[in-house]
């Protein structure tokens, strides 16, 4: 588990917060031009993918379908970054959206949340019975990266699952409890009021598309385990947190996995507790890359270093082609 060596952060660019903030909410790239498309899921909703295809991509080429992170949607900063080099190197990039986030408001009355890899099933299915010789490889940010090792878990327990090739969680949660204790300390204020935020906003925003939702009764302030005790669990269908957190950790689930798989954690990170699968046995097949510095998704390094300043991206694609055989740019 230890690779810390190969990144070195960006000068004066060190700290946890700092390499958090810089990584996840500044855009330096413009959105790839991209296709909207919607799958039914059996309860009614709907999930919107935005496929970005290059031109010259075949359909015996591979796909990287990729799922954002907690109040994300396609048009999150890390996703469009890879979209577009997944394009100019001729792999198409597919970037789903989770229910009722981005190009898919509106269409999901349900909600979404760290466990539903169901979803993320459904339209992995779609866009495999489209082009069933594109091998997938499928890639998970934050929340994004837990609802993957889940799924990726829950298809090792199935023979022969050919679903997916490869699977990359990227500073995932795969312990939940963990990360809510660490969102709801005093010195995360910064990442709850965020998240706060915007969650609110999309309770408010359902409710209005759904006028026969109620708004639930919050109390105020608010911290993470109240939230997803009074509107996460009742609305996904737990009892209780302790039933979501163990049903939905992806921890439990790593040692089934069966397919070639990296998963990528900070030492530093400030939400994401970075030892939670060291007390699980892990099969050689799961790489686990743990970098000293990189804070949450930032892993912003020094632009003279192998890797540069988007070091996550560089070894994203490092993987990519290592373990697809691809010659990429």
């Amino acid at each position: 588990m230890a690779d810390s060596h190969r990144f070195r952060p960006f000068p004066f660019f060190t700290g946890r917060h700092t390499q958090t903030l810089v990584g996840t909410m500044f855009a330096f790239s413009f959105e790839p031009e991209s296709v909207t498309r919607y799958v039914d899921l059996p309860d009614g909703d709907k999930i919107a993918l935005e496929f970005s295809t290059p031109e010259g991509w075949t359909p015996d080429k591979p796909t990287v379908f990729m799922i954002h992170g907690l109040c994300g949607s396609h048009k999150s900063t890390y996703l469009v970054r890879m979209a577009r080099k997944l394009n100019r190197n001729g792999i198409r990039a597919v970037r789903m959206n989770l229910r009722g986030c981005g190009s898919g408001k509106g269409f999901a009355r349900n909600i979404y949340h760290s466990g539903c890899s169901h979803d993320a099933k459904a339209a992995l299915e779609f866009v495999k019975k489209e082009t069933p010789e594109s091998d997938i490889i499928l890639i998970g940010f934050s929340l994004g990266g837990n609802v993957v090792l889940k799924l990726a878990g829950e298809l090792g327990r199935e023979d022969n699952s050919t679903l997916v090739k490869h699977v990359i969680g990227v500073s995932p949660p795969v312990d939940l409890e963990a990360s809510v204790v660490l969102l709801d300390s005093d010195v995360n204020k910064i990442y709850s009021r965020y998240f706060m935020h915007h969650l609110l906003s999309d309770v408010e925003e359902r409710c209005r598309m759904f006028p026969d939702i109620p708004f639930p009764k919050f109390p105020n302030p608010m911290t993470f385990y109240q939230f997803e005790k009074l509107y996460i669990c009742p609305n996904a269908g737990y009892s209780c947190n302790s039933e979501y957190y163990d049903t939905c950790s992806a921890a439990p689930r790593v040692p089934w996995i069966k397919i070639p798989c990296h998963i990528l954690f900070a030492q530093d990170d400030p939400i994401i507790d970075h030892r939670a699968l060291e007390n699980y046995i892990i099969p050689e097949n799961v790489k686990v890359t743990t970098t000293n510095h990189g804070g949450h998704m930032g892993f912003i390094g020094s632009p003279l270093d192998v890797g540069g300043f988007h070091w996550m991206d560089t070894t994203l694609m490092k993987w990519i082609s290592e373990t697809n055989n691809l010659k990429l740019l």
